[in-house]
């Protein structure tokens, strides 16, 4: 089974979310789109797929979004099956969330790592990048 596939979005917490994402814009170049983030689109020979993404977005501070983590970012992976990689997770002693999303932009599940930072897994819908 494949685990992690790629990189489906670096989340960042901010103080002041408008002037970060004004920052990165002015200084690194990043099109900040109005849901306040960006996608970067890619593609790869072993992943062909057109819509294929890595999203870049800020949250603000008082997000509990991250929670249980204290920590003031969260990588978000992408899987191929989010349920069997949460069932194996569980299997080797791994703190895995109860909870997992279904959406249009796919599954989402959670599993926190030995410093308490949440991490995302996204199964993408089949098709799309989702973001």
């Amino acid at each position: 089974m494949n685990r992690v596939t790629g990189i489906g979005g670096i989340f960042i917490k901010a103080q002041d979310p408008e002037a970060m994402k004004a920052w990165y814009k002015r200084h690194l170049g990043l099109d900040i789109q109005g849901w306040g983030g960006v996608v970067f689109r890619w593609h790869t020979p072993e992943r062909p797929e057109p819509e294929g993404a890595t999203v870049w977005s800020v949250f603000p501070a008082s997000s509990n979004y991250f929670a249980p983590s204290q920590a003031p970012f969260m990588v978000n992976y992408r899987v191929d099956d989010l349920h069997g990689l949460l069932a194996l997770l569980r299997q080797e002693g791994c703190r895995v969330e109860d909870k997992v999303q279904d959406s249009e932009y796919g599954k989402f599940g959670w599993v926190i790592d030995p410093e308490g930072n949440k991490i995302e897994l996204w199964q993408p819908p089949p098709g799309k990048f989702g973001g």
